[in-house]
C-alpha cells in the first residue's frame, strides 16, 4: 500500500469518527523509521480511544495491520504505527502540552538563512 493510500484511509477514518483538527505531517526527510505523522484531536479519553481502535480496525479490514498500537486505560493520547505512517490521536490538553507538529516541522529554507546570519 502507497503513503497516499495509507494517508487517504487514516484521514477518511478519522473523519468518519469525528475527530478534529487533522494534521498530516510529511516527515520523510526528518526521521528514517516513518514517513507521515497524522495527528488529530479526540473530544474525550472515550473519544481518543474509540477513534484510535478504528483507525487500527480500518487497516486490519484490508489486512494491513498494525504494527503496533500504544494506549493507556483512560488515554489521552492513542498512537497507532501502520510502518510508514504514524497515527497520534489525541485529547486537546494533551495535544496542546505536547505541541507535535512544532516538534516534526522541518525549518524552511528561509528560515535556515535567517538563523545563519544571526
Amino acid at each position: 500500500m502507497d503513503i497516499k493510500d495509507v494517508e487517504d484511509l487514516v484521514v477518511k477514518t478519522l473523519e468518519d469518527s469525528k475527530a478534529r483538527d487533522i494534521q498530516v505531517l510529511d516527515v520523510t526527510e526528518l526521521c528514517s523509521f516513518t514517513d507521515r505523522m497524522i495527528v488529530a484531536t479526540g473530544t474525550s479519553s472515550t473519544h481518543v480511544r474509540s477513534t484510535g481502535d478504528a483507525v487500527a480496525q480500518a487497516f486490519k479490514d484490508i489486512n494491513e495491520a498494525p504494527l503496533g498500537v500504544e494506549a493507556g486505560p483512560e488515554p489521552d493520547w492513542v498512537l497507532v504505527d501502520l510502518g510508514n505512517a504514524v497515527v497520534h490521536v489525541m485529547t486537546e490538553s494533551a495535544r496542546a502540552h505536547y505541541q507535535l507538529e512544532k516538534l516534526w516541522q522541518a525549518p524552511s529554507a528561509q528560515e535556515m538563512v535567517n538563523s545563519a546570519k544571526a
